[in-house]
């Protein structure tokens, strides 16, 4: 086994260690690999636990002898494949790349874990093993999304821990995506709206309109402001910075969006290069085309952000790239820098406080489900 780092800091003088799974995803360990390699010349201070098969990894790793002070290679024999059941990865996954890459998150040895793995199974085994925070109903996904505004993101959540979520559920994610637009993102007061079929007060399943006003009250213990019900049509705008939603539709939005920027991608492609005439416009028009496909490819604002789990867990995209998987990895970094497990989990107590103020929202009136003991 390599040498390499041994502890776990987010200030501004000592080591960050990121655990990363190097199995599972669609391209193999050699884009998990190149991703890595460009995330630690990004980041100085940036050291990795990578969980393998050596054999795979070895002769990768090899090709970059400068790096070894910075990378320990953690071997493991199994990979948890896309078509495993949760279920089954919960009963048998000790020894996979993805449990070894989430037990050094819980054994303290990273700051945050990253995999490209089944989603399912990453949300299982980091349950399992992390267990969620005191007081919270269920974890959830959050993803980052383009807007026009240059440099802007905007969070959603929840993109698809669970299908579905109470009116309680989906006020602890709005403190939980706030907490994020505000230590992840720089923005003091996060601006939360409420996905719905319409931003009219009297739409809206009588779920939503109970957590509408859930949301209404308790915004300032927060410290967020509440727009209201937003649209489809709001995900990609500047109206609003975190979209708060149930996994079921957040994942379908997720999907949709991405599909949409590829086939734009793909249609532009096309039509650029159908004529001479216009692939000399595209020559000549080169910088801006570039500047363009750079702020919409969804490689580059690559993942899903695990909330509520006692750990910082990044969902890598599983057909990510090198470029999405230096993204992943540059999240992971980011986050455990201003110590975001701690900040989030203060702010998880104050919305289950904040609950109990207004009428409990979690398991005492029946919504949700007991907190992890």
């Amino acid at each position: 086994m390599a040498t390499g780092p041994s502890s776990v800091s987010a200030t501004a003088s000592e080591r960050v260690v990121i655990s990363v799974d190097a199995m599972g995803g669609d391209r193999g360990p050699a884009a998990v690999v190149a991703g890595l390699v460009d995330s630690l010349a990004q980041h100085d201070r940036l050291d990795v636990i990578l969980h393998g098969d050596e054999a795979a990894l070895r002769p990768l790793l090899d090709r970059h002898p400068e790096l070894a002070p910075r990378i320990t290679l953690r071997h493991a024999e199994r990979v948890v494949t896309m078509e495993d059941k949760p279920s089954q990865v919960m009963r048998h996954g000790q020894g996979t790349s993805m449990w070894s890459a989430i037990d050094s998150l819980r054994e303290g040895e990273a700051a945050a874990a990253v995999s490209c793995g089944n989603t399912g199974a990453l949300m299982a085994v980091s349950m399992l093993r992390l267990r969620k925070m005191p007081g919270l109903n269920r974890p959830a996904i959050a993803s980052l999304f383009p807007t026009p505004k240059p440099g802007k993101m905007n969070v959603m959540l929840d993109m698809g821990a669970d299908v579905k979520a109470e009116p309680g559920d989906l006020l602890q994610f709005a403190f939980m995506g706030a907490s994020y637009a505000r230590n992840g993102l720089g923005l003091s007061r996060p601006r939360v709206g409420l996905l719905n079929v319409g931003t009219e007060e009297h739409k809206g399943r009588a779920e939503l309109q109970e957590a509408h006003a859930l949301l209404g009250k308790r915004a300032g213990a927060g410290d967020f402001d509440y727009v209201g019900f937003v649209e489809g049509t709001d995900i990609l705008s500047d109206r609003v910075d975190v979209i708060v939603t149930d996994g079921f539709t957040g994942n379908v939005a997720l999907k949709a969006i991405e599909g949409t920027a590829r086939l734009v991608s793909d249609l532009m492609r096309q039509t650029l290069t159908s004529t001479l005439m216009a692939k000399l416009g595209a020559l000549m028009a080169r910088g801006a085309l570039g500047r363009l496909q750079r702020r919409i490819d969804p490689r580059r604002v690559n993942g899903g952000v695990f909330l509520g789990l006692n750990g910082t867990v990044i969902k890598s995209h599983g057909s990510a790239d090198s470029t999405g998987i230096a993204a992943a990895i540059g999240l992971a970094y980011q986050l455990a820098q201003v110590r975001f497990l701690e900040r989030l989990a203060a702010r998880v107590a104050s919305a289950e406080a904040a609950g109990q103020d207004g009428g409990r929202v979690g398991p005492a009136n029946g919504t949700g489900s007991s907190p992890t003991e």
